[in-house]
């Protein structure tokens, strides 16, 4: 439509096409009649702005910049520009295409208007819903920091009872010693004290005899003597010695407790819906206790590995040729014998549900399908340790050379071998080569984590193999040397080792920054799984136990 001969054209609903124009939705950009108007805002989902028509404007067909005294009504979709007949004519435009100003402005128009509506009612608020949450955290800052400060000063009055109660016990032996040296000098006194009585009266009646020149008495008188020259004991006593323990500062601090690292993420942010991207998961705080929620007896003597099928149902594996799934009452559900009559090595639960097992002797990794074992990898020069189930349902499994001078990692898809992981890029082994466990699990960053329990560190490649970084224990814990044993990861990314001859699990975040221990009175915990809801499950070797630990 000619912009120029659009007031006189009869303008009608947009609507019912039959009533003459009263008003104009500028949110929708459409006329209505007076009926159409109150059936156009009922929903109420959406902020209409309904004028009277007389304000509405008429789109402003501008000038062409190239033909002064031409009106643009067409729009060149090539050139993203609008331009006028003469311009269409000319060869600068020739085999583009063309389309109506009129149309082109109106689809830009309710295009404008979605970003606008989008902005309005979804993103918008999302940023302010974000600044309240960081306002929240400053006001509850104070009160974070409050009670870290408290703890401090909890665990300091501790200290001091603890050392009063040691200077106290020791003033006590003091004085414990000083009196039985003291009762000692006074029993060793009193017995020397009646000797010299005794001889005094001795020496008295001595002289009397002599002085009486009595023949009788004389005859009468026994020596002695003898008797008194054997000399009362005499006591040589050595008073003890304190010896001050110099304070060392470093295992002062290792006493007093440590803070874990400030950690710092920064998270991209969410790709809202209509992007139609995955977004992440859901943030879980750690817990400030480990909650410990269930205790599984395996019937095993030792129990090494545990693996997750749900959040009530986990397989198991120790000294036995025998793997179990037990519920959290312990009760046996199934139970699989290894195919040789070994015992199997490691344990993982696949994605679709199905069991694998490694067996070191016969170098072989198994897979369970319907209590049938399938043979899946089998090796020549290499003997497979521990397993794990990826992302994209392939299997990663860790390995030592049957002479024990190689290790490496190798991922398989099906039976087929994808991939080996075994130098860094300076061609140095990236991990050690003996044949002691080196568990390993997938983060959800796709990285590849191995507890390298010879070598005592977390070795962390990334998807391609790259070393990204070797964890090897608190930075402030110089006196007990770290044990790594099992390892998992979560859906936060965070990965879970255990420390087995210190009775702990040490959590670290996606890059190895050290975030907090779980102890829950573990005895010597070695194989570790999570559910799918971030439950921790820990095969505890020291009691044969399996626990279920909530930290999230």
């Amino acid at each position: 439509m000619d912009p120029l001969r659009r007031g006189q054209d009869v303008s009608l609903c947009d609507l019912c096409k039959t009533a003459h124009l009263q008003s104009h939705c500028e949110r929708c950009n459409i006329n209505l009649c007076q009926t159409c108007v109150g059936e156009h805002i009922s929903d109420s989902s959406i902020r209409h702005k309904v004028v009277s028509y007389e304000h509405e404007k008429s789109p402003n067909c501008s000038k062409c910049p190239t033909h002064a005294n031409e009106h643009c009504k067409h729009y060149c979709e090539k050139c993203n520009i609008p331009v006028c007949s003469i311009c269409v004519s000319s060869l600068k435009h020739h085999g583009h295409k063309l389309t109506d100003v009129l149309e082109k402005f109106s689809s830009m128009t309710q295009s404008l208007l979605k970003d606008l509506e989008e902005l309005e009612a979804r993103i918008y608020p999302r940023y302010e819903e974000m600044a309240s949450d960081v306002q929240t955290e400053e006001v509850t800052l104070e009160t974070k920091y409050g009670k870290l400060t408290k703890a401090a000063d909890q665990q300091g009055e501790t200290l001091h009872r603890e050392i009063t109660a040691i200077v106290n016990h020791q003033k006590s032996d003091i004085q414990e010693m000083k009196n039985k040296h003291l009762s000692t000098l006074n029993k060793n006194t009193d017995e020397i004290t009646q000797k010299m009585a005794e001889l005094k009266q001795i020496m008295s009646d001595l002289k009397s005899i002599l002085e009486s020149n009595d023949v009788s008495l004389t005859s009468t008188y026994k020596s002695r003597n003898s008797e008194f020259r054997t000399l009362p004991p005499k006591f040589r006593f050595t008073v003890p010695s304190f010896f001050p323990q110099k304070i060392n500062k470093n295992q002062l601090n290792e006493m007093f407790g440590s803070l874990s690292l400030l950690s710092i993420k920064t998270e991209h942010g969410d790709t809202m819906k209509s992007a139609e991207a995955v977004s992440s998961p859901p943030v879980k705080p750690l817990l400030d206790e480990p909650r410990l929620t269930a205790t599984i007896d395996t019937g095993y003597n030792n129990v090494f590995s545990v693996s997750c099928l749900s959040e009530d149902q986990v397989w198991t594996g120790g000294y036995n040729e025998t793997m179990k799934l037990l519920n959290l009452q312990s009760e046996l559900l199934t139970s699989i014998q290894t195919k040789s009559g070994n015992l199997p090595t490691d344990i993982a639960v696949t994605r679709d549900g199905n069991l694998v097992y490694t067996d070191y002797i016969n170098k072989t990794g198994n897979l369970v399908k319907n209590k049938q074992i399938q043979t899946v990898i089998t090796q020549q020069g290499w003997r497979p340790l521990n397993v794990c189930s990826t992302a994209s349902d392939d299997l990663l499994v860790t390995m030592v050379s049957d002479d024990e001078t190689q290790s490496k990692v190798v991922r398989y898809s099906g039976s087929t071998e994808t991939q080996s992981i075994q130098f860094d890029d300076q061609g140095r082994p990236l991990y050690s080569s003996n044949y002691k466990d080196k568990y390993i699990s997938e983060n959800r960053n796709l990285d590849i984590c191995v507890a390298d329990r010879s070598a005592r560190a977390v070795v962390v490649v990334n998807q391609s193999g790259k070393l990204r970084f070797r964890y090897t224990g608190h930075p402030s814990n110089t006196k007990q040397s770290f044990d790594p044993a099992g390892i998992t990861t979560d859906s936060q990314s965070h990965i879970l080792t255990t420390d087995y001859n210190n009775h702990r699990i040490h959590i670290l975040d996606q890059n190895g920054q050290f975030l907090r221990y779980i102890h829950c009175d573990l005895e010597r915990p070695f194989g570790l799984c999570v559910d799918i809801r971030d439950n921790l499950f820990v095969a505890e070797c020291g009691t044969a136990k399996v626990k279920k630990i909530q930290y999230l």
